[in-house]
Formats: C-alpha cells, sequence, structure tokens
C-alpha cells in the first residue's frame, strides 16, 4: 500500500537536503500518516489519513468512537 493520503491524494515531496558547506542529496518528505476509523453514514471504515487531515477530521466529529 502506498503511502498516500486516502481523503485529500497527498503524498511525499521531494527536495534536498543543504549542509552547512551547501553540498545537496536528495531526499523525500514523507507525510505523517495516522490510521483512523471514520464515520460514513452508519459504516465505520478504517483509512490512512495524514495529521493535517485527522485534525480537521476531529472538528467536524467524523472520527468513530
Amino acid at each position: 500500500m502506498s503511502r498516500v493520503d486516502e481523503i485529500t491524494q497527498k503524498k511525499a515531496l521531494c527536495g534536498n537536503t543543504r549542509s552547512f558547506s551547501m553540498n545537496h542529496s536528495r531526499r523525500t518528505f514523507g507525510l505523517n500518516l495516522q490510521t483512523v476509523q471514520v464515520k460514513s453514514g452508519n459504516k465505520i471504515k478504517s483509512i490512512r489519513v495524514s495529521a493535517r487531515t485527522l485534525k480537521t477530521l476531529k472538528k467536524q466529529r467524523k472520527i468513530a468512537k
């Protein structure tokens, strides 16, 4: 399973890591994925979402308890 937010479809970004001497090498900025159970009508589904999306779901009270 790929490391993608299942609601917003966000995925890892690419960039450089820079040392003090300005050397660079490629790196990836991964997502902070969390597994949560979400209410969808009468069903409860387990999905993987980013921490940012999780905060929004909590605000909208969509998280199953």
